[in-house]
């Protein structure tokens, strides 16, 4: 049985548009509300407009960086959970990065081959949140 995801929004911000659009299609058929853009610049105008839960975002972008569009959107919008996408395989989380909340586990080496995984790991973050919000 599918379950109805359609309750959590997610932001895929890549400037490589086969990989942003792939990546949105597949979160749609799971019933992800999905936005995408190509830029830093572009996902802040769209924080600005809504809310999302998840924010995938890939470090090489134009513009600033992933790493900074995270670590700037963590101080305006405190809800959103990240997940970096990158075609890095040997990077590895930041300090900055690791103190807004992020794991090893929320970095996705292109191409994802499981997609499953990243489906489970959207609604993990989601879960997370709601349960710290739940206990203030």
């Amino acid at each position: 049985m599918k379950r109805d995801y359609s309750n959590i929004t997610v932001l895929v911000v890549d400037d490589e548009a086969s990989v942003r659009h792939s990546l949105s299609a597949f979160l749609r058929n799971y019933g992800f509300e999905t936005y995408d853009c190509d830029s830093t610049e572009n996902a802040r105008d769209l924080m600005r407009r809504h809310i999302f839960d998840v924010c995938i975002v890939d470090l090489r972008l134009p513009g600033l960086s992933g790493e900074d569009l995270i670590l700037l959107a963590s101080k305006h919008f405190p809800e959103q959970r990240y997940i970096i996408h990158t075609g890095n395989i040997t990077y590895t989380l930041t300090e900055e990065l690791k103190a807004v909340g992020m794991r090893p586990e929320h970095v996705f080496h292109k191409p994802v081959r499981v997609l499953p995984i990243l489906v489970k790991t959207i609604k993990e973050l989601v879960d997370q949140r709601d349960r710290q919000k739940a206990l203030v």
